[in-house]
Order: C-alpha cells, then structure tokens, then sequence
C-alpha cells in the first residue's frame, strides 16, 4: 500500500467518524447563545431579550432556595423547583449582579420532566435572586433576597 492511499483512508476514517459523532450528539447540546441577554444590564431587559414580551405572573408555586446570608459571593447555592404543569425553562436572574443572568435551564419534554435546577452561583453583592419560569407558554416569576458578605464577582 502506498503512502497517498494510506494517508487518504485515514483522512476518510478520521472525517466519517466525525460525521458520525456530530450527528449522535443531541442538538440540545449544541445551544444558541444569547448575546443580548448576557449584554442586557437589567432584569427587565434580559426578560424582553430571552422571551420577547415582559408580561409576567408572580407565582407562589416557585420555591427559590438559598441561605438568607451568603457568606462568600463566589458560591452561592441556589435550589429552584416548581410546582407548575407543562415546565418549558427556569431562568435565575441576580438583579444586581455586573451580568444579571446567571442562566437558563431548558426542558425539551415538559410533560416528562421535574422542574428542578440545582446550581451554584456567582453574585457580587447583596441582591434579589429571581426565578423566571416559562410553564405551557406563559411566564411566572419568584424573588427572595440573598445578602453577600463577601462579593463573588470582583466586588467585596
């Protein structure tokens, strides 16, 4: 076997299997990122950026946990779970935080799916943390106040 037909079935081999990977991964994997919301400096602007319309329902049928006084800011444990039917994201919003949204957790199958994010957090000083749920095509929110002694995001 020569030099050029070797180096070609290795270059088919290496680009098939790519091919292959790249059709396996699921596409919620491959998400688009949403600039403007990350650019926005308000909650109510990265609200009108993720969804397009700021029309929203408080809810108590969103339970935001979170130690009432963070002691460091650069890890805040956050617990969101909802008790609404047909879940569609749950979006954490820290208002005063330098880049307001922290991020966006998608469910593909709502009728299947617990409605529950569990993270960690960077917030930079003492704000409201808020939940934005999207549930069968409306948007409900919750607050609660998390105060930081030390801030996680350059701040102090």
């Amino acid at each position: 076997m020569n030099i050029l037909r070797r180096q070609f079935l290795t270059d088919m081999l290496t680009t098939s299997s790519a091919l292959m990977l790249s059709a396996w991964l699921p596409r919620s994997v491959m998400a688009e990122w949403p600039n403007t919301a990350f650019a926005a400096k308000t909650p109510d602007t990265v609200i009108k950026a993720l969804f397009n319309h700021s029309e929203i329902t408080d809810s108590d049928k969103i339970e935001i946990t979170t130690p009432t006084v963070a002691e460091n800011g650069a890890i805040v444990p956050v617990e969101i779970f909802v008790k609404l039917p047909k879940v569609e994201s749950i979006t954490i919003i820290a208002d005063r935080n330098p880049v307001p949204l922290i991020g966006q957790f998608n469910f593909p199958v709502p009728e299947n799916t617990i409605p529950w994010v569990k993270t960690r957090i960077k917030m930079g000083t003492t704000s409201h943390l808020i939940a934005v749920v999207k549930a069968d095509g409306k948007l409900y929110r919750a607050q609660r106040e998390v105060k930081v002694t030390v801030g996680g995001c350059g701040a102090s």
